[in-house]
């Protein structure tokens, strides 16, 4: 959390920019007071953070550079801190020369490489890019910025009449009637054209309008019939010339800047940029021949999309953007929150009309201000009724606050009313005319009490009660409401348990349901989907609560106990028996009613297959039996039984088959307990999916009826493989084996065929898994191991020892001290 504070931190704090930043170097950052940023602000810096995606110690090593202080950014946690609990509760320019190849509708081009037409982009970091983004922005200066919007001269419109014709301009000149002819001249440096046969014409200096007369004259000479309107004559500019224009004073990138001879001012601030920081927006001169001919307020451009004051240039024309007069900030709840440039003479109304008036939400009665002093700042307020007339001073700030989030007038109503809500707090509102305003009371509204939930004047809460009957048939006075008063007006059902009744056994869909006024025992059955075809109709069992038990007894009655006979067919015309909220409703099953149970034989028998049990009593010797006995190449002691777990079971048994499942998982961890075996817990998850049952079927088919002869389970699967003939060595051995089974060898026998005990074996923990899924582990018999013999399909299992971490230092003073505590209280009870 605080490394997000920090990086929060210095994000919003290199993104605000205060009018003293404005004023001075943007870079500045060591006056930034967060005490002035607004809610949304920071919640809006909030949001860029999220959507940069930039470490925050690239941000960090910038702002550090800017001069942050520490205060202010613990300032600044705090703030984001709180605000982050309040909300709990409630994308430059490309290459410069692409403009180059631009060519016009008719074919008009550049007589000239341009160096600087585009609005060339010093590049920057995505550190940089992303603090740009998050800062504090000045009215228009954006506009100089935006690569989709290039104010680019327009090279095809038609050639304006007082445009100046100047040194390579080309002229287009067509002479059309009873003469026909066609010049392309380009003027030479010396400002002439050379027409044949006319000669050498001066045209430099000149309007188009200017020019066309001249040329006009000269060629009548010629061609006689423009005197008497039989030949016309008509002359348009063709490709242009290049201008230089000087841009200086506060601006990007002052310099000289080669034009289109059709730019205008706003071309060439544009092309450098535009004003820095501390330049004008508002008084932007052109200066031609030593003269201040015009001033341009961007701001008119911006407002009113007026552009009357954007005169064409023309060659050495000087661009002079002066630093500007008077900088404004306002923030909060207008539409344009930012930093506005005023005139002396305009009023804190013109600064509203730029920042595009107040938002529906803002406080308009008053606004706040910040305002320096020669020595310190102070604070103010302005009324609606002085904005025309004051005047605001340069580096002044204005807040405007949203209106609060409380009702002058609001009463609230909810529960069991058929309109609830907030409603208009009336003079003399009371709370029976409340109701009516709220359409009346549900059916299921409790009348005998409602409750008012009231402000205090000191805010706190208090709760009145209403004798809500009496206030509504006028026999108690009737209560007036006040401001933020909440009625509430309860249902009968919620001051009771929701009734509900509960149905298990032989149907189809048991549960729990609804309970209804006068409902029966057969519509509860209708409802859980009628019986199953086990069901039995007779002994139906309804247990109730009982209210009135007498506690002092010790046979003291826990529930009554119903049992009903009812028709199987849910006959309804004979007597129901009517149940109660919370009775408990059992159907049995069908006296003698079995469903099929199959089991399994698999391998070595006469008939493998699946089998039905016929008898409750079935034992594996009456099921091997059946299936025609062993085949020459059965083997009797590989013989297994494989049981399915309690996944079919039915719900009385699950509390043992699950206690019986869990000894079983228990046994099987105290058997890999402080191992790491691979292959033995591979096993083991095989086994927790199946019980596999150790049966000895030699001896059950020499006795068969004893207690080693199981009776059948419904799943059983007995599987008699062929005569068994190798052993597997698995675990930490030096190979794992399966090697051939020989009659008297023993376990370190078959070790020594996986070539020995690896370093890291747990010989003390060896087990074995014989065919019928048995399994025997290594027992001690003094210091040494007692391994178990091995029979035909065993297989061997040697766990890995466990790597025991070293005991640090710390640990073994922690017990050398309990040792030697423990040595001196024997000592003192010895004595």
């Amino acid at each position: 959390m605080n490394k997000l504070f920090s990086l929060l931190a210095f994000l919003i704090l290199v993104s605000i920019s205060l009018p003293v930043m404005a004023q001075v170097n943007p870079q500045n950052l060591n006056n930034i007071r967060v005490d002035e940023l607004s809610d949304d602000q920071v919640r809006a810096f909030m949001r860029q953070l999220e959507a940069s995606g930039m470490g925050d110690g690239q941000l960090e090593q910038m702002a550090q550079s800017r001069g942050m202080r520490p205060e202010e950014i613990k300032k600044l946690r705090e703030r984001v801190d709180k605000l982050k609990n309040s909300d709990k509760q409630k994308s430059g320019q490309g290459d410069p020369k692409k403009i180059q190849s631009k060519t016009s509708a008719d074919g008009r081009q550049l007589n000239y490489e341009t160096d600087s037409l585009s609005n060339q982009r010093d590049p920057e970091t995505e550190a940089e890019k992303a603090l740009n983004e998050l800062r504090s922005k000045i009215f228009g200066a954006d506009l100089f910025k935006n690569s989709k919007l290039t104010f680019e001269p327009n090279l095809s419109i038609a050639t304006p009449k007082n445009y100046v014709v100047g040194p390579n301009d080309e002229l287009l000149i067509e002479i059309y009637g009873n003469s026909v002819a066609s010049y392309n001249l380009k003027v030479s440096p010396e400002g002439n054209i050379n027409i044949e046969f006319v000669g050498i014409i001066p045209v430099s200096g000149l309007s188009i309008e200017a020019a066309t007369s001249r040329i006009r004259s000269r060629l009548s000479t010629v061609y006689s019939g423009l005197r008497n309107g039989s030949t016309n004559l008509n002359i348009a500019l063709g490709n242009i010339r290049s201008i230089k224009v000087i841009l200086t004073g506060e601006i990007v990138r002052p310099g000289t800047y080669t034009l289109p001879s059709l730019a205008n001012v706003f071309n060439a601030l544009y092309s450098s940029g535009g004003p820095t920081e501390n330049g004008s927006f508002r008084s932007i001169e052109l200066i031609r021949g030593g003269k201040k001919i015009a001033t341009l307020d961007i701001y008119d451009f911006l407002m009113k999309g007026e552009m009357a004051d954007n005169l064409r240039l023309q060659d050495q024309d000087i661009i002079r953007v002066p630093v500007y007069e008077s900088r404004i900030e306002i923030v909060g709840e207008v539409k344009r929150p930012g930093i506005f440039e005023l005139r002396l003479t305009e009023s804190f109304k013109d600064l509203l009309r730029f920042a595009g008036d107040f938002t529906e939400n803002a406080f308009r009665a008053r606004v706040k201000v910040l305002r320096n002093t020669e020595i310190e700042r102070k604070i103010g307020d302005i009324n609606s009724d002085k904005f025309d007339a004051y005047q605001p001073n340069t580096g002044d700030k204005y807040f405007v606050d949203r209106v609060l989030e409380r009702f002058v007038n609001r009463v609230s109503i909810e529960g069991a009313v058929f309109r609830p809500g907030d409603y208009e707090l009336d003079p003399g509102l009371t709370i029976s005319q409340l109701i009516n305003k709220a359409e009346g009371l549900k059916e299921d509204a409790f009348r005998q009490r409602a409750y008012i939930t009231r402000l205090k004047p000191d805010n706190q809460t208090e709760l009145i009660s209403v004798d809500l009957a009496g206030v509504l048939n006028g026999s108690v006075k009737d209560i007036p409401l006040l401001r933020e008063d909440v009625i509430s007006v309860s249902s009968i059902f919620d001051l009771k348990e929701e009734y509900e009744v509960s149905i298990d056994g032989e149907v189809r869909e048991p549960g729990t349901f609804e309970y209804a006024e006068k409902m029966t025992l057969e519509e509860l059955i209708l409802k859980a989907g009628g019986f199953t075809e086990a069901a039995t109709s007779q002994r139906v069992e309804i247990s109730r609560r009982v209210k009135n038990s007498n506690l002092t007894a010790a046979d003291a009655i826990t529930a009554q106990v119903f049992q009903v006979d009812i028709d199987k067919d849910l006959n309804f015309s004979k007597p129901k028996f009517e149940l109660q909220p919370f009775d408990i409703i059992s159907v049995r099953s069908s006296i003698g009613y079995e469903v099929q149970r199959q089991v399994k034989v698999e391998g070595e028998v006469l008939y493998p297959g699946m089998y039905t049990i016929i008898s409750k009593d079935e034992r594996v010797s009456d099921l091997l039996r059946r299936a025609g006995g062993l085949t020459a190449l059965g083997y009797a002691k590989g013989a297994s039984l494989k049981r399915e777990g309690p996944a079919k079971t039915d719900r009385k048994n699950a509390i043992d088959q699950n206690e019986e499942e869990q000894n079983k998982i228990n046994k099987l961890n105290r058997l890999q307990e402080n191992v790491k075996d691979t292959v033995g817990i591979k096993v083991q998850e095989e086994i927790l999916k199946n019980v596999y049952v150790g049966i000895e079927l030699d001896k059950i088919l020499e006795n068969p009826g004893t207690q080693a002869d199981l009776i059948l389970e419904e799943g059983d699967v007995l599987r008699i493989p062929k005569q068994l003939q190798t052993v597997k060595v698995n675990g930490e051995v030096l190979y794992p084996v399966t090697t051939i089974f020989s009659q008297g060898r023993g376990f370190k026998h078959y070790i020594s065929q996986g070539g020995g005990f690896s370093n890291r074996s747990l010989k003390r923990r060896s087990y074995v898994i014989y065919a019928n899924g048995s399994v025997k582990s290594t027992s001690k018999i003094f210091f040494f191991n007692n391994y178990p013999a091995i029979a035909p399909g065993a297989e061997l299992f040697v766990p890995q020892k466990v790597d025991k971490r070293p005991l640090s230092a710390a640990e073994i003073v922690g017990i050398s001290s309990g040792l030697a505590s423990l040595a001196v209280i024997i000592l003192n009870l010895v004595k």
